[in-house]
């Protein structure tokens, strides 16, 4: 019976063991997802969705990196990344260009983005940005935009003064009085000059829709041969942002806890109250997290053509598609 009993026992540490190194030998898809900026709120999802586990649920190892000297659009498109984070407008030029990018979800419905200026230039609409200097990035969109905005809203766009400032981070450079305009993710940079005492008045593009078709910012992007290719991983890494972005939406608080522990050196007042304001966009109207209509492509694309950034329009059917969506 003692023999039974022993042999028994043998057995079943047997299969103990067997069973933990068939755990500890799953083979997981590396994959490599390179975001657009510094972690923030817009990038939420992913962090949930490395730190609640769904990315190996889903049998994926994810490396998250931030751009250096290569930007996102050039990443994916050579390879050098899988997944990134990109906007439409940038998307539209690229694909312009025949760089073969194609946007895999939305991850904001609207645009959230803005105008940003000193209170005390009494900032009421575009039409007042005359004489004021503005801090561009550099990208061909900017002045476009800008010249519709002020037009639209009878003011001079050549009383505007366009200085390159890059990458720099705009709100040092309003607060130094450097520059007197910038443009800003509101669900970011907003709610920090709030948090830093920094006075602004912020002409949202929300408001201007009928002048400038809204557009989605930011996006997920991969690349034509990664989808053709791999088309499993990109339906199971959107299964796993999908989790990750709507815990974002029904659980803002936590969901700020979470991208903290991951990003320790955020300030987690930011975090938290940025969380708060931007959840409620990850989905919005749309019937799921990720949706991205053809015709908010189409009527982007057409604007840029009408101001002369595209001398034709993209196809739409080719720059993004809804397909790996859950």
């Amino acid at each position: 019976m003692k023999y039974k009993i022993l042999l028994l026992a043998l057995v079943f540490i047997t299969l103990i063991i067997t069973a933990c190194e068939k755990t500890t030998d799953k083979q997981f898809t590396q994959v490599t997802f390179m975001l657009d900026w510094v972690p923030n709120t817009n990038h939420t999802g992913i962090f949930v969705a490395q730190s609640k586990g769904y990315f190996e649920e889903a049998g994926l190892s994810v490396n998250i990196i931030q751009p250096g000297e290569v930007y996102p659009e050039a990443a994916v498109a050579s390879g050098a990344t899988d997944f990134g984070i990109s906007f439409q407008e940038y998307v539209t030029l690229s694909r312009a260009d025949q760089v073969p990018i194609v946007s895999i979800a939305a991850i904001l419905q609207h645009n959230t983005s803005g105008f940003a200026c000193a209170a005390d230039l009494n900032i009421q609409s575009p039409a007042d940005f005359g004489g004021l200097r503005y801090g561009s990035f550099g990208t061909p969109f900017e002045a476009p935009t800008l010249e519709v905005l002020m037009k639209c809203s009878s003011g001079n766009f050549n009383q505007l003064e366009i200085v390159n400032t890059g990458w720099t981070d705009p709100l040092a450079l309003l607060a130094e009085g450097q520059i007197d305009i910038a443009w800003i993710f509101y669900g970011w940079q907003g709610i920090q000059a709030q948090q830093q005492g920094i006075d602004l008045d912020i002409v949202m593009m929300k408001d201007y829709f009928d002048c400038i078709p809204d557009y989605y910012t930011p996006v997920i992007i991969s690349s034509e041969k990664f989808i053709a290719d791999k088309p499993e991983v990109v339906r199971v890494l959107l299964e796993a942002l999908t989790r990750g972005y709507n815990f974002a939406i029904q659980h803002p608080e936590k969901a700020a806890d979470l991208l903290c522990n991951a990003v320790p050196e955020l300030d987690f007042d930011l975090v938290k109250a940025s969380q708060i304001w931007l959840s409620p966009y990850y989905q919005a109207d749309a019937p799921r997290w990720g949706e991205q209509k053809a015709s908010i492509w189409q009527n982007y694309t057409d604007w840029m053509v009408e101001y002369g950034i595209l001398s034709e329009p993209i196809s739409s059917s080719v720059a993004f598609t809804n397909e790996f969506l859950p």
